[in-house]
């Protein structure tokens, strides 16, 4: 009876410890609401009205929908070949492939943007090394709403590809020997059977491409400040750092206005699957293969180069880059340079700052992230109420909404902390918050899907026997979730590691990030020391997807978010 008493005493107790979760959450985007709908009259849409009446809000929108949605359409294209030819056919090396596509959306996205703008221009090292540089004057072709549309498109193909290709390898191969017995062939097959087979995950896909490049700040700060093209991320970001605090209102509404429109995205994508549903009744006894016979080679060829284009030959644009005395300058054995990375390496506090400050918040948000995010989902699987049906509700909200719309949130709840004169802003604090909140459905999600799955006769036994609550989490739950675990720490400490757009409105001298330092040296004209500290990052990057990928065989299926 005691035991039974102990238990329910710890079921009791466990909301009541997770309940700062929902305050980490709920309490910066309700103080955003407040700041945009409170005016001097009182509440209304005062400042809604200043503000979107503003010519510079309304060019700002339409460039955001503008870039967001054809950079979309881009990654709906290049994912969707990749997803279609890695997941259904016998393509060769295809881990080799998915390894090298999904290094764009691993690396920063302004380190993007700066590897990209190295191959073009006329004063591309790359291009002035092997003669073909346009001449001196020229416009940058990528300072425009293309060239950011191009990237953005680039940036999250992995998305698009990793949703697309879960989805498709459910579809069961009986079901399209089926439709061949029934005189089906060719392109008739995909357009019929498996084009509409994989439509929900094709638009759930879409739809976090599209909010992700909404939201994006990197490239449209890289790309579209120095041409004066305005989206709402960058607009947000020249009004903060240009007036201060003093313009916190003013940018909430700015805020706001995004999140509804990345909003508005996420249930039109809802409404569209509402009736679009295929039941897939039973599992298959194997997945659809599909024998690309004479075309294997030319396929391969062709996705190969793709990955060379938006890859390869970015990164060696950046590289060369990076080893000449200054920008512009071609690169030969007699300019051939170290300084630009001895400086920002080693004579810089600032870099060396903000690769601790990077790692350190990363590191520490993967780890906290885990120890939060375990019971959290005990809870909503195994002791369901209204209050683990709200919280599901609402935990995607930080990560679905632009990282922009976050970071004012949290400029404005910590700004002035209730009942104290201390405030967060300006400290690594709250860029730690901030990121827990954001990453906090990225931890959450895979563990609650692997809890769906286990058999709960386990922990029942080990309750029999004396085990509490927490000792079973320590020694039962946690054992059999930590593959999933493992992989949500793992994106989480990768996408932290270089995360621009929310600490880029919350840092401050002695908290830079390593996407700050980057953009920072970009944007005060020192290129080439950039150039080094975006390899450096990009080395470290792939240094460590590597290191898994090479452990993958040794460690329990699920753990490598990318082959999962």
């Amino acid at each position: 009876m005691s035991h039974a008493k102990g238990s329910r005493l710890e079921d009791r107790l466990l909301p009541l410890v997770l309940l700062p979760l929902v305050l980490l959450i709920l309490a910066p985007i309700a103080r955003l609401l407040l700041t945009a709908f409170d005016s001097p009259s009182g509440w209304g849409f005062t400042h809604f009205v200043k503000v979107f009446s503003a010519e510079s809000t309304q060019t700002a929108l339409w460039h955001s929908l503008f870039t967001a949605g054809t950079g979309t359409l881009i990654s709906i294209v290049l994912g969707g070949l990749f997803a279609f030819v890695v997941a259904l056919t016998d393509l060769r090396n295809k881990a080799a492939l998915v390894f090298c596509l999904m290094i764009p959306m691993m690396i920063p996205p302004q380190i993007t943007a700066l590897a990209w703008t190295q191959m073009m221009g006329p004063s591309s090292v790359l291009l002035k090394s092997v003669g073909l540089a346009p001449p001196l004057g020229s416009p940058q072709p990528l300072y425009s709403d293309w060239g950011i549309s191009l990237l953005l498109g680039i940036q999250h193909t992995s998305i698009i590809f990793l949703t697309l290709r879960a989805g498709l390898r459910m579809i069961p191969a009986e079901i399209v020997e089926a439709a061949r017995v029934s005189g089906a062939k060719g392109l008739r097959v995909w357009w019929q059977i498996i084009v509409p087979l994989s439509i929900p995950s094709l638009a759930a896909g879409t739809t976090m491409a599209f909010v992700t490049a909404l939201g994006n700040f990197g490239i449209p700060a890289m790309l579209g400040i120095p041409a004066r093209y305005s989206t709402l991320p960058t607009l947000i970001y020249q009004r903060l750092a240009g007036l201060g605090p003093s313009v916190l209102s003013e940018v909430a509404v700015l805020a706001v206005i995004i999140g509804l429109v990345a909003l508005l995205g996420v249930v039109a994508h809802k409404t569209f699957l509402k009736n679009k549903g295929f039941g897939l009744a039973g599992s298959s006894s194997r997945p659809l293969f599909i024998a690309l016979g004479k075309w294997r080679l030319m396929t391969e060829i062709t996705l190969w180069a793709i990955i060379v284009v938006i890859l390869l030959l970015p990164l060696a644009a950046l590289a060369m880059t990076s080893l000449v005395p200054a920008y512009g300058v071609p690169l030969t054995l007699d300019t051939l340079s170290l300084k630009g990375w001895h400086e920002a390496l080693f004579r810089q506090p600032v870099t060396i700052r903000a690769f601790a400050n990077s790692f350190i918040l990363a590191a520490s948000a993967a780890l906290i992230l885990m120890i939060l995010c375990l019971p959290l989902a005990w809870l909503m699987q195994r002791r369901p109420s209204q209050l683990t049906k709200f919280i599901d509700a609402i935990v995607d909200l930080p990560y679905a909404l632009p990282g922009v719309v976050l970071a004012i949130a949290c400029i404005l709840t910590f700004i002035n902390l209730p009942f104290t004169d201390w405030s967060l802003y300006g400290t690594i604090w709250i860029i730690f918050i901030a990121y827990l909140a954001r990453f906090m459905t990225v931890m959450l999600r895979p563990i609650q899907s692997a809890l769906s799955q286990l058999d709960i006769t386990m922990e029942e036994a080990a309750q029999a026997v004396g085990a509490k609550l927490f000792k079973r989490l320590r020694t039962v739950i946690l054992p059999l979730v930590a593959p999933s675990a493992a992989a949500g720490a793992i994106l989480v400490f990768l996408t932290a590691f270089n995360e621009l757009t929310v600490s880029a409105l919350l840092w401050s001298s002695g908290t830079e990030t390593l996407g700050v330092v980057i953009f920072n040296l970009d944007d005060s004209g020192e290129t080439v020391m950039a150039s080094a500290v975006s390899m450096a990052v990009v080395a470290v990057v792939i240094a460590l997807m590597a290191a898994i990928q090479l452990l993958a065989t040794k460690l329990p299926k699920g753990v490598v978010p990318w082959q999962n």
